[in-house]
């Protein structure tokens, strides 16, 4: 999972930000064990290759990976609170195949069932089309310059 994580975060990224965000967004961003071990984490193979990851969670960290600091791990109240979608990641050879809408739903559903109205999520440049064309607006902008270089992120939220 590491090597898609990283291949997304080079690849996907390059249309959007310099070389030092990049960088950057490798230390604010990443697979957060949490997710795994909640079991709330999903992984899509085509023919065996990993093709892309992504959960959900039910605790408060919003983004970022075990190496990101200020990381939460408090519950979430679904009767107040939103869902977080979080570390979600395609190969670049998967993307516009459907994997990241097919881990979408995945996530929506859970959350939904777990008593969730609400899921929100921290997008880079990249994924913002993705989480627009699944339903999800625009909240607030923010730079993320924990890694070094500000990294743009886009709150989105959406109701399920």
């Amino acid at each position: 999972m590491i090597a898609l994580m990283d291949a997304a975060i080079s690849e996907l990224q390059k249309p959007f930000l310099n070389d030092d965000q990049i960088r950057s967004s490798r230390a604010i961003m990443g697979l957060d064990t949490q997710l795994v071990d909640d079991g709330t984490y999903f992984v899509v193979e085509h023919d065996g290759v990993l093709a892309g990851c992504g959960g959900w969670s039910r605790r408060a960290t919003m983004y970022g990976g075990d190496q990101s600091p200020g990381r939460n791990a408090a519950l979430l109240d679904p009767t107040k609170d939103a869902a977080r979608v979080r570390a979600m990641y395609t190969h670049p050879d998967f993307v516009r195949c459907g994997v990241g809408r097919l881990i979408l739903s995945l996530c929506e559903n859970a959350a939904k069932a777990e008593g969730f109205a609400r899921v929100e999520l921290a997008a880079t440049v990249a994924g913002e089309p993705l989480y627009r064309a699944c339903g999800y607006r625009p909240a607030e902008t923010f730079f993320d310059d924990r890694g070094g270089a500000p990294v743009p992120i886009l709150m989105m939220s959406k109701t399920l």
